[in-house]
């Protein structure tokens, strides 16, 4: 456990390093959330769904906290490089997990993200602080913190198996960008999944997506309550581990056929 906390240590001074690059991220990360609630201000909110105007704008305020503790932050290219460069045959001769190496790396990035992250987050919920919303219950207070950490965890495992395809290929950019683009929509960036017809609301029930976004914040909000935050938290954590499972059996597989070049 020493090892990965040094690691852990590494990654956040390695990461601050680049703060003024996380700070202009952050920054034109809040524009298409402010077009996204000028949008529904005008419209009113998604109140034939069950949303107010309140809970509809509070809704992406929570996105933005939400994306700045659990995103992904290139991860999936580093690992992708790290593999096509030959980086990782120095984890196959140490006694180092490279799956646990970079989940280190992943917390230490969003610790550093948070922290340089606060200012500009804070500033962009004063400016709506007429539609903030406390927790619907204690229970979603106390509930809420844990489904986000899920939420990372499955975000991760997810970028983390799709780089290992690139044991396989020799880039998989336009793979990673069509997994954002479905994710973006699939998870409840762009609108509540409440707003879609039911038929489209069970089928990605079937998937991971709804849980990398939707999910917490609807503890937080209320609209998933009593025995359904249990099933919410269960259905994240059945797809935490299907996930873990899917990148450890892509990272055994891909050693197999890992020819190590340059590292």
């Amino acid at each position: 456990m020493k090892k990965y906390l040094h690691v852990i240590g590494i990654g956040i001074q390695n990461n601050l390093t680049y703060r003024f690059n996380y700070l202009t991220r952050t920054l034109f990360s809040f524009i298409p959330l402010f077009a996204m609630i000028a949008l529904w201000q005008k419209i009113g909110g998604a109140e034939h769904s069950g949303w107010t105007l309140a809970e509809t704008v509070f809704y992406y305020l929570l996105v933005a906290v939400v994306d700045v503790f659990t995103a992904v932050n290139e991860d999936d290219w580093q690992i992708a490089a790290d593999i096509r460069e030959g980086n990782i045959s120095q984890f196959l001769l140490k006694p180092i997990d490279y799956l646990w190496y970079r989940l280190c790396l992943f917390f230490s990035g969003r610790i550093a993200f948070v922290m340089m992250a606060f200012i500009p987050l804070a500033v962009f919920i004063f400016c709506f602080r007429s539609y903030f919303l406390l927790p619907a219950s204690t229970a979603a207070m106390i509930v809420f913190p844990f489904s986000l950490l899920l939420t990372a965890l499955l975000q991760f495992f997810i970028s983390y198996a799709m780089a290992m395809l690139a044991f396989w290929l020799l880039e998989i950019s336009t793979l990673i960008f069509i997994l954002f683009a479905f994710e973006y929509i699939a998870s409840g960036h762009m609108f509540p999944l409440d707003v879609l017809p039911p038929v489209l609301q069970h089928v990605l029930a079937c998937t991971p997506f709804p849980s990398m976004l939707y999910v917490p914040i609807s503890i937080y909000l209320g609209k998933i309550s009593g025995s359904g935050v249990a099933l919410g938290l269960l259905t994240q954590l059945f797809w935490v581990v299907v996930m873990y499972g899917v990148a450890r059996l892509m990272w055994r597989r891909g050693i197999r056929k890992y020819s190590a070049y340059g590292g």
